[in-house]
Parts: structure tokens; sequence; C-alpha cells
């Protein structure tokens, strides 16, 4: 079981998880240019990838999402919310409901309800139930949940949010009302949410951490990187970029 990145941030996301003969890509916020430009590093062909899955409608996850499902005839998952905002009312698509785990391929996939500010936002637990592989992806979540915790705990591979610094966000350039959307219960979550969150959950079989949707202007890697350093249990982080997401890593 593997993961990589085409991008992650406020200006487009998109991750690849892959095992054997099943390829999953969940969100697409990027022109088809741009995604093909990005796959290719991978040494991928969109023909490979057997599904998109989508967390919630907004730009930098899902504007990318109708043009490559037509262009590659490649199927959608997404929850009844997110389908209302952003898809016309004939576009098909295979429903997604929170707590309800479905299977594409060797992978079962557990969409994960989320607090954001979103139609009906979800995150992802994906197992490779072959190997007994638990990868988690969660971004674009307000505030740390019960049902978070449980869903989250003793994976093997995780991908998380750590989006802004919480004084750099105070102090930064965003005018008041972005700043409160981004620190509010249903925006984003900060370092300081992300390393709480490792602490209540079981991290003993983590093999892998990436830290992603890293803000270009209230946050830094190397404040990620201090406050991660405090944890004894962690793995050395991988940092997903913008520009360049991340190459390829084994779960």
């Amino acid at each position: 079981m593997r993961i990589a990145s085409l991008g992650s941030g406020s200006k487009g996301n998109a991750t690849i998880i892959s095992h054997e003969n099943t390829t999953l890509m969940v969100d697409c916020g990027f022109s088809l240019r741009q995604f093909e430009q990005r796959l290719s590093r991978l040494d991928l062909s969109p023909h490979q990838i057997d599904a998109i899955l989508l967390t919630h409608e907004h730009g930098d996850h899902g504007s990318g999402v109708v043009r490559l499902a037509a262009k590659f005839n490649i199927p959608v998952w997404s929850t009844v919310g997110s389908a209302r905002a952003i898809f016309e009312d004939d576009f098909d698509y295979h429903e997604l409901c929170g707590g309800k785990p479905v299977q594409v391929g060797c992978f079962e996939i557990l969409p994960v309800t989320v607090p954001h500010d979103a139609g009906e936002p979800v995150q992802f637990v994906i197992h490779q139930v072959d190997s007994g592989k638990k990868l988690g992806i969660l971004t674009d979540t307000g505030h740390i949940t019960n049902h978070i915790i449980n869903a989250y705990d003793n994976l093997h591979g995780l991908l998380l949010e750590f989006n802004y610094d919480q004084a750099m966000l105070e102090t930064g350039p965003y005018p008041y009302p972005l700043k409160q959307r981004v620190s509010g219960d249903q925006g984003h979550l900060s370092n300081d949410q992300s390393i709480e969150l490792l602490r209540q959950i079981d991290t003993g079989g983590l093999n892998c951490l990436i830290v992603a949707h890293i803000s270009e202007n209230n946050n830094s890697t190397e404040l990620v990187e201090r406050q991660l350093s405090q944890l004894d249990t962690i793995p050395m982080p991988v940092l997903a970029s913008q520009k360049s997401g991340f190459g390829w890593v084994d779960i």
C-alpha cells in the first residue's frame, strides 16, 4: 500500500493511494492540464485510476473532478451534500454516507464525517483488507471530535492537516472574518489541534506521518517539525508541499 500527492494546500489538492491493481484518487483541485503534468511525475496514467473520492466541494478539492472523470471515464464517489454543491443534476456518481464503508477494488473505504463549512464533508480511513494496513486522511476539519478520535485510532499511515499556527494567523495578513473562518469550529486544524489528536490516538503502529495542507501565509514547516519533535512515538514526518506534493511513500 502506497500514497503520493500531486499537491497539498489552498491552491489545489489531490492524493493518490495504490495497491496492486487498485488506484484511488482523493479529490482533484487542479485543472486537467495541471493534473496530467503533476501525475506524470508519479509514472502513473490517468487510465489507471479506478475511482475519485470527493471529500467536499470547495474549489481546492473539487474543481477538477467533473472534467477529469468525464475525460477518462473515472467513477466518482461523493456524499449527496457535496454532489448537490458541485455536480449537475444528471451527473452520475456513487453515493457516500459518513460511517458506512464502501468497497473499491482491494480497499475498504470508511467515510468519516467532519466539521467543516461545506455541504456534507467527509474524510477517509482506507483499509487494505489483505494486509490489514490502514491509512487515514484528515484535512479540512475545524475541530477534533470523539468520532474522529475513534475513527483514526491505531493507524499505520496518516496524512494529517497542520494548516496554521495560531500566533501567525492572529498577526498575519488575513482580514478578520477570514481569520475567524480558518480558526473556527468548521474551519481548519491548527498545529496545536493536530498535535493534540496525535496525543489522543494510539500511534504505536504508525509508520508514516504526512504533514499536509500547510498554509503558505500562516504556518511554517519549521514550526510544525519543532512541535512534532516533542512526540516520542511519531515517525519522521513527510512534508506535503503545494508545488510538488510528495512522491510515493510506502505504508
